[in-house]
């Protein structure tokens, strides 16, 4: 019996879930605009695994997204993830956060294209078919009225973009799911367990959340 612990902190929703066989159990999660991640993530690993009946020692794995996203919150995720490997000698499984805001959408047809927020207009974006098999990697986009108009299937968009991107992107083929907002660690598990199963692990030493952009860090006001 396999349980994996995922842990998903590339957007403001701080997410822990444990798994069994790839199914989820358990998950605990919050989307706050403080990112409180920092002061909520160690306390849901500790409920999670309570409440689903184990004890740390039962887990074979630990799943972390890996990016994009925030910069903090992935850095946030990784060390809980990569601590926890070191104290329990056990795999890291890194999971694509735009494949797991993909996977929340039930589609039969089309294109699943999940957005992230990168400020302005710019996006994180990847393209997926309803199979969840990668069409294009991923990019840091500006979305204009011409983003995706040479697609003619359906093309359905998830993330937290929606807002922004509905007012440009307006052919009658874009479908946006404006409740698939944030990913969550519920849909990592099949995914993890996937990869578990594969032996699809990385380094816990040296492994880094893949930005995709340099981190800028804003300059300090000037005081008065």
């Amino acid at each position: 019996m396999s349980f994996i612990l995922n842990i998903e902190t590339a957007t403001k929703n701080c997410s822990v879930a444990i798994a069994k066989n790839g199914e989820t159990i358990l998950c605990k999660e919050i989307a706050e605009e403080g990112y409180s991640h920092a002061e909520k993530l160690h306390v849901f690993i500790e409920e999670a695994i309570a409440e689903a009946g184990i004890t740390v020692h039962d887990l074979v794995a630990i799943a972390v997204s890996q990016g994009p996203g925030s910069y903090t919150g992935l850095r946030i995720g990784v060390s809980a993830a990569k601590g926890l490997c070191f104290a329990l000698n056990i795999p890291l499984i890194a999971v694509d956060t735009l494949q797991t805001l993909a996977s929340q959408a039930k589609v039969t047809d089309g294109k699943i294209i999940p957005m992230l927020d990168a400020r302005r207009m710019e996006v994180y974006s990847e393209i997926f078919n309803a199979n969840l098999e990668v069409e294009r990697e991923i990019l840091a986009e500006v979305i204009t009225e011409d983003s995706f108009k040479d697609f003619t299937e359906k093309l359905y968009f998830v993330g937290d973009c929606a807002d922004k991107c509905k007012a440009v992107l307006t052919k009658d083929s874009f479908v946006f799911l404006e409740d698939i907002k944030y990913p969550s660690a519920s849909a990592m598990s099949k995914i993890s367990f996937d990869k578990y199963q594969k032996s699809d692990t990385v380094d816990v030493a040296y492994f880094e959340p893949y930005y995709l952009k340099d981190f800028m860090m804003a300059p300090p006001s000037k005081k008065q």
